[in-house]
């Protein structure tokens, strides 16, 4: 039990700006145990952003105006950690020419065409998803997917050597096949328990689609993953949940 509290704090520093206290004695072996909570801190995260959304939404604001400022507020929780990554490496692959310039641009942290575009649309998508689901629907298909998005990220880090040798994802270290699995588990559990089963396979299928789409696009362009990859996928399948919960679940629809 102490093994599971010492690694849900380290989650939660790896994750979010909350000043986390660490473990006595902690080594690399923390960090890399600690990626199989990240669904659970992921659904912490969309259950703050829901929460906003929600009491945005009941004070009066417009469904638009109330997606934005919440999701803001996430984004804020997260210091922008997994956009920043998504924006890293839309520049870096759309605008190197091999792999050694490729991971150069992702190093730079000025933001280029490729990646004020990119956050542009998964900003705006999301925004149009969230805007369309009913508060509640919202708030449980927003744990659905942030938990989604962290569940499988693990399984990139275990199956895609690292692109170099030093940067957050090589830092952060491989994870083993169990950490791997236990991560995606809990990340379809909570899925199961927040959506419809309907609404929720498809959910689950799209999130697995969207990493590894991210994760072979990486794997052609560069050799393996980085931390920005890691961030991208996340940030792939969390529109992609959102979309899919959007679609059968939305208002509109």
């Amino acid at each position: 039990m102490n093994e599971w509290l010492d690694d849900f704090r380290v989650a939660v520093a790896m994750l979010t700006r909350i000043p986390m206290p660490h473990p006595d004695g902690a080594s690399p072996d923390n960090f890399v145990r600690a990626q199989r909570l990240m669904p659970l801190v992921g659904a912490g995260v969309g259950a703050v952003i829901g929460l906003a959304f929600w009491g945005l939404h009941a004070a009066g604001l417009p469904a638009l105006a109330a997606a934005a400022l919440a999701l803001g507020a996430g984004m804020w929780l997260t210091g922008g950690f997994h956009e920043d990554g998504l924006a890293d490496l839309a520049d870096g692959f759309g605008g190197g020419r091999d792999k050694a310039a490729k991971l150069e641009i992702m190093r730079d942290s000025r933001i280029g065409t490729y990646g004020t575009l990119i956050l542009i649309v998964a900003c705006v998508s999301k925004v149009a998803a969230l805007a369309s689901l009913p508060n509640a629907t919202a708030l449980t298909g927003l744990i659905a997917a942030h938990a989604l998005s962290r569940g499988f990220l693990p399984a990139v880090a275990l199956y895609l050597p690292p692109a170099r040798s030093d940067g957050l994802g090589a830092s952060a270290g491989r994870p083993d096949a169990t950490i791997a699995t236990v991560a995606a588990a809990l990340a379809v559990v909570i899925a199961l328990v927040c959506l419809p089963f309907a609404t929720a396979v498809p959910a689950i299928v799209g999130a697995i689609a969207a990493v590894c789409a991210v994760a072979w696009i990486a794997w052609r362009q560069i050799g393996g993953y980085t931390g920005d990859v890691l961030g991208g996928a996340q940030q792939v399948a969390e529109t992609a949940v959102l979309l899919l919960v959007a679609a059968r679940m939305g208002i509109a629809s």
